[in-house]
């Protein structure tokens, strides 16, 4: 999303899973609850999307219709390099503003290449591959915050480490059953 809300100097968006807040040199545009769609279920968008905690509401009809797409709530399922109490935990994301004119996710680093400026690092996540639903990978940021009282284990959108696999992929130089991490990178 390219602009800079007001100003005249070239500044790009991005999305810190994981965190309730923005790195320091960047600002907050708002912060929320990651959403996503149930991990058994087929339909609904692939994507996670960073819901605002303060939704503001057009015409609607409240009830479920058999006919819509559903999001709801992400939480970290197995996040096994996070802090243990984190599992069952809903996933909070800040959307934030860097004075940088571009932003990359840089899938399997942990750093950014020459260059580029880190925003944050952690590890890639998405859905489990045996889900009949699909998802996003998204770097989730290694040191994770939650929804404080949100562990209710709905198991309904989730998120578990990105391992790399053999099949089509270089080993080396990637490891069969590693966890891969990621970097979010501004220029």
């Amino acid at each position: 999303m390219p602009g800079s809300l007001g100003s005249s100097s070239p500044s790009v968006s991005y999305v810190r899973w994981g965190r309730h807040s923005c790195p320091v040199g960047s600002s907050i545009i708002y912060r929320g609850f990651a959403g996503g769609h149930p991990h058994n279920e087929t339909g609904s968008g692939a994507s996670f999307l960073c819901l605002p905690d303060d939704p503001l509401w057009g015409v609607h009809k409240d009830g479920y219709n058999s006919y819509s797409g559903w999001i709801m709530g992400v939480e970290y399922e197995g996040g096994y390099f996070f802090d243990s109490t984190t599992k069952d935990y809903d996933v909070p994301c800040a959307v934030c503003l860097t004075p940088h004119s571009t932003s990359i996710m840089v899938p399997a680093r942990n750093a950014c290449f020459d260059g580029w400026h880190l925003e944050y690092n952690g590890y890639l996540m998405s859905n489990a591959h045996r889900h009949i639903g699909e998802s996003d990978y998204i770097c989730v940021d290694s040191h994770p915050d939650v929804i404080p009282n949100s562990q209710n284990n709905t198991n309904g959108a989730v998120l578990y480490m990105v391992e790399s696999v053999c099949l089509g992929l270089p080993c080396p130089p990637y490891v069969a059953g590693r966890e891969l991490t990621c970097a979010v990178c501004s220029k």
